[in-house]
């Protein structure tokens, strides 16, 4: 076994908690049992993945991790996913805040002759405000779309 794991009693219990956790995300609960099973290296990573019916390469990554992770106190941080990296945002909360509101206006109220924005329209309006240098059409559209799902998602009462 590359990473060896020798639990703390404290350690140890707190697993034991996460695993047994109603409102614990399976893939914490599934990290949680890897480290257990791990724990004094009575069992290979082979017969670990075997058990749980994940890939070899899962224990190796999450033995590492949890090694590597030794200065958190808090056991679900250290089982969590790392955050990824990615393209940094290019439009920041405060432009969306400035797009919605402009979608939440009649067209009229800007010298535009139809009724309703369509993305098109309301694209061409955020640009032409200089709410943002560029954006897309679609963009505009899966924001607006997301908004929606997510009002529909509030209970009034």
């Amino acid at each position: 076994m590359k990473y060896k794991i020798n639990l703390k009693e404290k350690d140890k219990l707190e697993l034991e908690k996460v695993v047994r956790k109603q409102s614990i995300s399976q893939n914490i609960a599934k990290r949680a049992r890897i480290i257990l099973m791990a724990d004094g290296q009575k069992i290979r990573n082979l017969e670990i993945a075997r058990r749980l019916g994940i890939r070899y390469e899962d224990i190796t990554k999450w033995t590492k991790r949890w090694l590597e992770e030794e200065e958190l106190e808090d056991i679900e941080e250290r089982l969590k996913d790392k955050a990824r990296s990615g393209r940094k945002p290019t439009i920041t909360a405060e432009q969306w805040c400035k797009i919605m509101a402009l979608a939440c206006e009649k067209p009229e109220s800007y010298g535009v002759p139809i009724t309703n924005w369509s993305h098109s329209t309301l694209t061409a309006e955020v640009l032409r405000q200089g709410i943002v240098e560029k954006i897309s059409m679609s963009h505009v559209g899966n924001f607006l779309k997301k908004q929606s799902s997510n009002l529909t998602k509030v209970s009034i009462g």
